[in-house]
């Protein structure tokens, strides 16, 4: 859930910013970074100030799978038997998504491609569409745990939140009256796997994209309206 600024608020501070992104077409940006690093925060205030749409890999499976396509039938029996969704099966429903009228102008990435082999099929998707930029966004450890353990997730809607942010209302409920509780992999020692898992898997995607020139790196524990004006900015800078 967006601190009480809003994404909207932020999109109207950055008129040069985003005049500068929007220069090129498509605008295509991959955030990558730590479970808690902000990047679905981030990817949502970028998608309203620039005009292009989110995509995620758990909304992209969740609708893959409500479609009941031939595709999401394979993706429910997968997640069904408590398997990971393969990088082939991972990529077809990227591909899928891309292709949507609404991709064409741009999209802003969260959550694929987590490893260098579906950064490479990621590649032969996008083609002759146009550069790529990349942001990181750094967090050391102990503010990601810090910072997760303090999350509160709502019962009845699922919106994340951190205790009396004021975009959640105060205490322990949400605006649409669930109750906020604490997510069982924020404990510490499940965040901390998390994390080596991270630096394990996808932190080799940092080296990939910082070989090709095309990654920004920007301080994620700074307030979120100024993170979302360093990628905005950074971004702007880079290409492939």
């Amino acid at each position: 859930m967006l601190p009480g600024t809003g994404a909207h608020a932020v999109a109207t501070s950055l008129p040069h910013v985003v005049a500068g992104v929007e220069a090129a077409t498509p605008t295509q940006i991959l955030l990558i970074g730590p479970p808690g690093a902000g990047k679905g925060t981030q990817a949502v205030r970028l998608g309203i100030a620039l005009g292009i749409p989110v995509i995620s890999t758990g909304d992209m499976l969740r609708k893959a799978v409500q479609s009941d396509s031939l595709l999401g039938r394979a993706v429910k029996e997968v997640m069904e038997r408590g398997e990971l969704v393969g990088d082939g099966l991972m990529t077809e429903i990227v591909a899928d998504r891309l292709s949507k009228p609404d991709a064409q102008r741009g999209f802003i990435l969260d959550g694929f491609p987590r490893t260098v082999h579906q950064a490479v099929a990621l590649d032969r998707l996008l083609g002759a569409r146009g550069r790529l930029r990349v942001a990181e966004l750094s967090v050391p450890d102990d503010a990601i745990v810090q910072r997760l353990s303090a999350r509160r997730v709502c019962g009845s809607c699922g919106a994340n939140a951190l205790p009396n942010a004021s975009a959640m209302g105060t205490g322990t409920r949400c605006p649409c009256g669930g109750t906020l509780q604490t997510r069982a992999d924020d404990r510490e020692e499940v965040v901390r796997e998390r994390l080596r898992v991270y630096k394990r898997a996808t932190r080799p995607l940092v080296e990939f994209y910082s070989g090709r020139g095309c990654l920004c790196v920007v301080d994620g524990t700074l307030a979120p309206d100024l993170v979302t004006r360093r990628v905005a900015l950074a971004v702007d800078t880079v290409s492939v």
